[in-house]
């Protein structure tokens, strides 16, 4: 009977389950999502199946620790575990946006099996940490608390991620943040956000110039002219995750005087709304996918020749789940590789240290995709 079970669970985890799930374990919703895309309306629509169908589920581990972040991760991969759906309707919607009405099959047992792997990962791993730094100017002139960084950092810290916010930095390490941002220094910024153990690392700018003060409706409002950019990068790998911007847009503030650091920082916000809720969105997508379906891993191995590197490398290519090995880079007596694999970092790791392998190389360190090592002399 176990077991029976066992495969069950795994056929469901993998959305194979048909007419073999018990039907106890189906939820039938009918829901309709909303974005400013055709896609993103349809992410919108399995995300509210998920919650919708799995609500009893997901409210029964409410009082476990990082329960936020489990949730908002396990909602973040629901594409993977709603795949029994059918679009209703879609089109364009009011406002500029689209909207995707589907009915969807959401079963009980697929959200136990994605729950149990993101706090497995978290048990192992800890939370994410991010560091985030936007450089903000209004009206030319720095200003050293940026609404954007705020609002951003709120955002991650109410889903339970740590964050390494500026407040804590020494001003050496804040200069050298902020000089590194406005260079486009990515490489100076990644050996930071190294240096501060954080997974992931956001940087941007935004911009606030006065436009005049306008009289709405019988108020005075001060009118600033905004934009901003905002960048999300992996740190171990500096690879860019994403790229999101805001053009040129007008917005304001109450306020009698055409130069307001108030109305600004209001009008950026106003301006912001959508950078912000992407660049969420892109962490939480990111962090659901690497935990889950895996991507690139970086391998680090130390004490190894450069002949036994190149074996070592022969010898993951054997591994069920890795695709496509670049490297080994070779600098002194450590060796790098950057692995395409359809495993996380932890997945990997449990591997590498079971069997021959524990005789190879002894993992001293993992990330959320780095693994550290050092060859078994």
């Amino acid at each position: 009977m176990n077991r029976a079970l066992g495969v069950l669970a795994f056929c469901v985890g993998l959305g194979l389950g048909g007419a073999a799930v018990a039907q106890d374990d189906i939820v039938t919703v009918t829901v309709t999502g909303e974005g400013i895309s055709a896609e993103m309306a349809r992410k919108d629509a399995l995300r509210r199946a998920l919650e919708q169908g799995g609500q009893a589920e997901i409210t029964s581990h409410s009082q476990v620790e990082n329960f936020t972040l489990i949730r908002d991760t396990v909602y973040a991969r629901s594409a993977g575990i709603v795949k029994d759906y059918r679009v209703l309707s879609e089109g364009p919607a009011a406002g500029g946006t689209f909207f995707c009405k589907i009915e969807a099959k959401v079963s009980k047992s697929a959200i136990a099996t994605a729950w149990g792997d993101v706090q497995n990962v978290l048990d192992q791993i800890g939370r994410p940490k991010i560091m985030v730094w936007i450089n903000e100017k209004i009206d030319g002139r720095p200003d050293d608390s940026s609404i954007l960084e705020s609002k951003i950092e709120e955002r991650l810290i109410k889903s339970g991620f740590d964050v390494y916010a500026r407040e804590q930095l020494d001003e050496i390490k804040k200069r050298e943040l902020a000089d590194a941002a406005a260079e486009d220094d990515i490489s100076r910024m990644q050996a930071l956000a190294k240096d501060f153990a954080c997974q992931i690392f956001i940087k941007g700018n935004g911009n606030a110039d006065a436009a005049g003060v306008e009289d709405l409706y019988g108020v005075k409002v001060a009118m600033y002219n905004c934009d901003a950019m905002v960048k999300t990068f992996h740190t171990d790998t500096g690879r860019l995750l994403a790229s999101e911007s805001i053009p040129t847009q007008r917005s304001g503030a109450r306020g009698q005087f055409t130069h307001s650091p108030q109305a600004a920082k209001a009008a950026l916000a106003s301006a912001g709304v959508q950078i912000i809720d992407k660049t969420y969105n892109t962490v939480m997508e990111q962090w659901a996918t690497q935990i889950s379906a895996g991507g690139e891993i970086q391998l680090e191995v130390s004490n190894i020749s450069a002949a036994a590197a190149l074996k070592l490398k022969n010898k993951l290519a054997q591994i069920s789940g890795i695709e496509k090995i670049n490297g080994p880079s070779l600098t002194k007596d450590q060796a790098s590789y950057r692995i395409v694999a359809k495993m996380s970092a932890t997945d990997l790791a449990g591997i590498l240290v079971e069997g021959e392998w524990a005789g190879l190389i002894e993992v001293v360190d993992i990330k959320l995709n780095r693994i550290q090592a050092k060859a078994v002399q």
